[in-house]
């Protein structure tokens, strides 16, 4: 019979006491197969432990006053570090977990602790949740969670009625719909929290506000529609667990940028009748919402997050990978092994020279897109999956992994190329299929439009054109090398102008500082480089105020940004909320505001409908228009024999080429970009910016000699305005050599028929 203990009833930490264990019955059909599997008459589990002197599958069950009560079996093994067997009996919904056995010698870096309930790295779901108490730490730690005599002492007391327990579940889902596979060239990402998209959307019902099912509402897919995005990338959305230091303020890592599970979806994100239902109802309805987005032609991206665990740094608690092989796992000081190495600013970093991490890694991301159904993902700091012994290589097994595996390399893989390690900012660096964020851009196109008008205001000089025409083209000095001839293309750079991380758009128009105080960190946290402009005040501005004279040159800057971004070669990604002009006040860091400060306030009175309709024109003129978004780097000649026109060419504000003294100028402020739309059977493509303080007279360039009919321009509130102007109404078309006014930061785009 196997060993049934009661576990402690109250919040009181008890005594673990070892009684021993019966051997599981049989061996798992497939040992190399990780986790708990259903199989039979019961279920197959397989973790890795390579350190351990005995590995035993703790079943824990939940009697009907709360009581929990355990089992336990002793797997077999180890082979090649892998503890596993077949157990008969088991269905879904069992709660269960491991305890370890083994050497302790935090010295050495061995930290096996039995009294630890540890959390099975491939639970494909969770029940219940981690309380930050100390029996969650492998050793003697106070009620201040520092050890105790500042010393590394083994901790007795049971740690199962405080940590998540895995949950054997049937994931089997009949209502699967395929994603619709966007090309790269058509892809425009949308970045979005699920809880923070829809916690305050009106026509969303109060009870799948914040949730899964929130998300694939009728009237959150409706926006999304209208919009003309066509890839939702979510922030993460694996089990996470806060940081103490956060938990001890009473915020929370909102963000969830610290996974305690790689497979299992975070539970608190599902409806409560979900998480009343039980793990595999949770589950359910992440496939679900996977499945109606794809219903409605959207593709999910999900962001994830395998370069470090929410176990922290070296006295931080145990909760699965610490006490399972501490040094399989984490990156250690090579000459003294009780060190953690830290890379990502988290406390640990996951090792990516060991096979057992790559592995976990590639089963998490295979289990998500084979059996969740998600399209791509976002690799968070993605720097360390690509270490070895020497630093980054592009040529690292996980990144070959994931451009020759056959489900993988199917799905859209974009990288945020940047760690906090060595040589850590590697944007461009990444091997095909990948795409990268590419934060160059970024910075780029906020100098140009806000910081450079900035220092202007002030007497100084700007930076030149030459960074700004790079990134419009794509940014061929980042993306045009690699294995492949001409490297991985335009398409490979993810353009974005801001990201969960920093300011959105309407901040950048409206504060010159940070101001992060709700984050209890003195205001020392969040970066200082923001590249914004308040326009001569900081922060909102009523209607009524004496300075509102500068709203409407805050709200042409957003436009500029915006334009910027959707005409530049590349794949645009939109922050969620940009379109309606989200505030977040000036916090440009809110990782721990599950709150107002980061939910979306939905307002589309006044100029944020104007700004909704702004965006949903620019995607509406990229999707109809291909010479907008150009699959290849420009070569600055005819494409084609009959063609008159380079594929790109570029101009000065008097319509003549650029010269080479014109590109080093810092005081030359207007650029013209032609593109010829020949090549992809489109009309030529004229973009003309005034990054002055003053409005400027333009000539525009003779092109092929065909008029240029305005389609969009910045100085429009809204874009169907110009047309329904009841006095003075512009004239849309102009003739090539023909001098037009652009008031001062501003953009045009011009289409030559």
């Amino acid at each position: 019979m196997s060993t049934t203990l009661p576990l402690a009833a109250s919040r009181r930490a008890e005594p673990y006491t070892d009684t021993g264990a019966e051997l599981v019955p049989g061996h798992a059909a497939n040992p190399r197969r990780l986790g708990a599997h259903l199989a039979g008459d019961g279920i197959d589990v397989a973790v890795h432990a390579s350190h351990a002197t005995r590995v035993d599958l703790c079943l824990v069950d939940v009697a009907p006053d709360g009581t929990l009560s355990e089992r336990r079996f002793r797997l077999r093994g180890p082979v090649d570090g892998i503890w596993h067997g077949h157990l008969p009996g088991v269905r879904s919904g069992q709660r269960y977990g491991f305890r370890v056995h083994g050497r302790w010698d935090p010295d050495a870096g061995l930290l096996h602790n039995p009294a630890k309930l540890l959390l099975d790295p491939y639970a494909r779901a969770l029940a219940g949740g981690v309380e930050l108490v100390p029996a969650i730490h492998t050793h003697t730690v106070g009620e201040d969670l520092v050890p105790v005599g500042g010393e590394m002492v083994i901790d007795p007391h049971d740690s199962a009625p405080f940590v998540a327990h895995g949950v054997v579940v049937d994931d089997r889902f009949d209502g699967a719909v395929e994603g619709p596979r966007v090309p790269w060239a058509e892809t425009v990402v949308y970045e979005a929290h699920v809880r923070g998209l829809t916690m305050r959307l009106p026509e969303v019902p109060p009870e799948l506000r914040g949730t899964y099912a929130g998300l694939a509402h009728p009237a959150t897919i409706a926006h999304l529609r209208q919009l003309g995005v066509t890839t939702v990338e979510l922030l993460p959305i694996h089990a996470k667990f806060p940081e103490p230091f956060l938990t001890r303020k009473g915020l929370t890592n909102y963000w969830g940028y610290n996974t305690l599970g790689f497979f299992a979806p975070e539970p608190t994100y599902a409806t409560r009748a979900a998480q009343e239902a039980g793990p595999e109802a949770v589950l359910a309805e992440v496939k679900g919402m996977v499945s109606l987005l794809h219903a409605a032609g959207l593709e999910v991206l999900l962001d994830v997050v395998y370069n470090h665990t929410c176990e922290g740094g070296v006295h931080g608690p145990t909760l699965s990978l610490r006490g399972l092989d501490n040094t399989g796992y984490y990156l250690h000081d090579g000459t003294v092994p009780a060190r953690l190495v830290d890379m990502t600013g988290c406390g640990n970093t996951l090792d990516f020279r060991r096979t057992r991490v790559v592995q976990l890694a590639l089963d998490s991301l295979r289990y998500w897109a084979g059996e969740v159904g998600v399209d791509g993902f976002r690799f968070d700091l993605a720097v360390t999956l690509g270490r070895d012994g020497a630093g980054f290589t592009p040529s690292h097994p996980f990144l070959v992994a994931l451009a020759t595996d056959p489900l993988l390399s199917t799905t859209k893989l974009v990288s945020e190329p940047w760690d906090l390690g060595p040589g850590g900012w590697r944007t461009g660096q990444f091997p095909a299929p990948m795409a990268d964020w590419n934060d160059r851009f970024r910075n780029t196109v906020r100098t140009f439009w806000l910081a450079d008008p900035a220092a202007a205001a002030k007497g100084y000089a700007g930076h030149d054109l030459r960074d700004l025409a790079t990134r419009l083209s794509g940014s061929a000095d980042l993306f045009g090398a690699g294995e492949v001839p001409g490297g991985r293309g335009p398409l490979a750079s993810v353009n974005f102008i801001t990201a969960h991380d920093g300011f959105t758009l309407a901040d950048l128009v409206s504060y010159e500082h940070k101001h992060n105080e709700a984050n209890l960190e003195g205001n020392r946290d969040g970066t200082d480089d923001n590249r914004s402009w308040h326009h001569g005040v900081e922060g909102p501005l009523p209607q009524d105020s004496p300075a509102a004279q500068i709203l409407p040159l805050r709200r042409r800057s957003m436009r500029n940004l915006l334009g910027t971004l959707l005409v530049a070669a590349g794949t645009p990604m939109l922050t969620a909320g940009d379109e309606i002009g989200r505030s977040q006040g000036g916090n440009n860091n809110p990782y721990c505001q599950d709150n107002e400060i980061s939910w979306i306030g939905w307002r589309r009175d006044d100029w944020h409908g104007d700004l909704l309709e702004t965006v949903s024109s620019l995607l509406r003129l990229r999707r109809e228009h291909p010479v907008l978004r150009p699959s290849r780097f420009a070569a600055g000649r005819p494409r084609t024999a009959d063609d008159v026109l380079p594929d790109l060419s570029w101009f000065d504000g008097n319509g003549e080429a650029m010269e080479p003294d014109g590109w080093h100028d810092p005081h030359q402020r207007v650029l013209q970009m032609l593109r010829s739309g020949q090549p992809v059977g489109d009309a030529d493509a004229l973009v003309v910016l005034n990054g002055s303080l003053d409005q400027q007279l333009v000539t525009l360039p003779e092109g092929r000699g065909r008029d240029y009919e305005l389609v969009w321009d910045s100085a429009w509130e809204r874009p169907e305005g110009v047309q329904q102007a009841e006095t003075e109404p512009l004239d849309l078309l102009a003739s090539p050599g023909e001098a037009v006014d652009l008031e001062s930061l501003s953009m045009r785009i011009y289409l030559a028929r």
